[in-house]
């Protein structure tokens, strides 16, 4: 990070173009082969609001995360779905 190699440390909020993708295209193979199956993320990945954003966007069931993330995640979960909502009634 020092060397801007990366914006945002990898190990705190989920590179989208890379593991972003192999979490999409696993999670959609998981329900093609499992109907209903439940998904979710786990971490700090999932209590950082961009990555939350992320797992929403590709219908992950929910996170779990460390308990100080806790408020954080829940606020922005309830604000991705909104968003979600919103752009799908548009």
């Amino acid at each position: 990070m020092d060397r801007g190699v990366f914006r945002r440390s990898p190990f705190e909020s989920i590179d989208v173009a890379g593991v972003g993708r192999l979490v999409s295209m696993a999670s959609a193979a998981g329900r093609a082969s499992r109907p209903g199956l439940k998904m979710g993320a786990c971490g700090e990945h999932a209590g950082d609001p961009d990555s939350i954003q992320f797992f929403d966007e590709i219908g992950l069931d929910y996170v779990s995360c460390s308990p100080f993330r806790v408020p954080i995640a829940g606020l922005e979960a309830g604000r991705s779905t909104l968003r979600l909502a919103v752009s799908s009634s548009a």
